[in-house]
Parts: structure tokens; C-alpha cells; sequence
């Protein structure tokens, strides 16, 4: 996408320019309550899959306004690996995911275990598990199943609670955090 602002930049200059100063001016948030509602100029998404090699490290939001382009590269980051099928992920979700990580303070991405599953893929995983569910957020692009090697399930699953902004799931026994935009609820342990 190559569209210009009014001062005549293109966004990827816009971009590149914001994340040249992101390091040393990025601002720091207090908790995410405030952070998903709307308390800064910058939102950044870093994340790595473990089944295909991939690897997104990205500005999606800058100014109060989500970029396209960038919520499609997430998107298509998180489709079903098994099927390559995609599904628009909700940005409220990638704002928890971000939020949530904010609070750990650190800087090792995310690695994504499982973001949108086609129907095909969650039968499949609901079949063999009883912990997915058959009418699962994933379907809908609402969730997504994260770790971080430098946090225990514990401390991921406190700071994406502490958002007040969806469902928090504990798999301890498979070292992930499962976080969704829907109603405020919590499980496992």
C-alpha cells in the first residue's frame, strides 16, 4: 500500500520514521486498562511461529488509528497454518495481546501457538482434546494461544487479566496463555 497523508508522506515513511524514535520515545503505560483505551500515539505487535518459521515485528497502530496494512500482515500471520485459510483477526485482541506483553516488560516477541483455526482444524483439535472448545474465538479470528519463554503461564495469564478486556485461559500442562476480546472470564490453572 503505498497511499500518502495530506503532508504528502507515504505511510511506509510515516512508519519508518515512528519506529526509528520508537526505542527512546515509546510511551510507557501505568496498566492496560488505559492503554486499550486509546492512551498512546504508538502500538507494536511482535510475535514468531514455531510451525512456520515466520516472524512479525510491526507498528499497527499509530496517532489513534489502526493501519490496514498492518492488520492484514497480522492477520495473515496468524492464519491457520494447517490450511493457509485466514480470517481477519480482531484488533481488539491484537490490543490485549500487546497490552498484556507492555505489562511484562519485555522484549522478546510472542510465540504463536495458535491464532485463527478454519472449522476444519478446530473438529479436528476438539476431537482429540477437551480443552478446545467447539465453538472456539479462533474461528472467529478473536484469539489467540501465546508463550513467552522468559514468563511462566502464570505471570502471561496476570497481565493479560489485568486488561479487563476478554477471556484468559491457563494451559500450564502445555506452557500457554490463551487470550480472546470476548466477555471477561477466566480458566484454567
Amino acid at each position: 500500500m503505498t497511499g500518502t497523508t495530506a503532508g504528502g508522506l507515504t505511510r511506509r515513511g510515516l512508519l519508518g520514521a515512528f519506529a526509528a524514535t520508537l526505542v527512546t520515545s515509546a510511551p510507557t503505560y501505568g496498566n492496560a486498562a488505559g492503554f486499550l483505551r486509546g492512551a498512546g500515539d504508538i502500538r507494536r505487535i511482535r510475535m514468531y511461529s514455531g510451525r512456520t518459521g515466520e516472524k512479525i515485528d510491526m507498528i499497527y497502530w499509530i496517532e489513534g488509528q489502526y493501519i490496514a496494512e498492518s492488520l492484514n500482515q497480522v492477520s495473515y500471520f496468524m492464519r491457520d497454518w494447517r490450511t493457509n485459510d485466514m480470517k481477519t483477526i480482531d484488533p481488539r485482541t491484537i490490543d490485549i495481546m500487546t497490552a498484556a506483553h507492555n505489562l511484562m516488560d519485555t522484549s522478546e516477541p510472542y510465540m504463536l501457538i495458535s491464532g485463527y483455526r478454519c472449522p476444519k482444524t478446530n473438529a479436528m483439535l476438539s476431537a482429540r482434546s477437551s480443552g478446545v472448545a467447539k465453538n472456539s474465538r479462533h474461528l472467529k479470528g478473536e484469539a489467540a494461544d501465546l508463550r513467552l519463554n522468559s514468563r511462566s503461564v502464570n505471570q502471561i495469564a496476570k497481565a493479560a487479566a489485568a486488561c479487563r478486556a476478554g477471556g484468559v485461559g491457563r494451559y500450564t500442562s502445555s506452557s500457554f496463555v490463551h487470550m480472546d476480546c470476548g466477555p471477561v472470564r477466566s480458566w484454567g490453572s
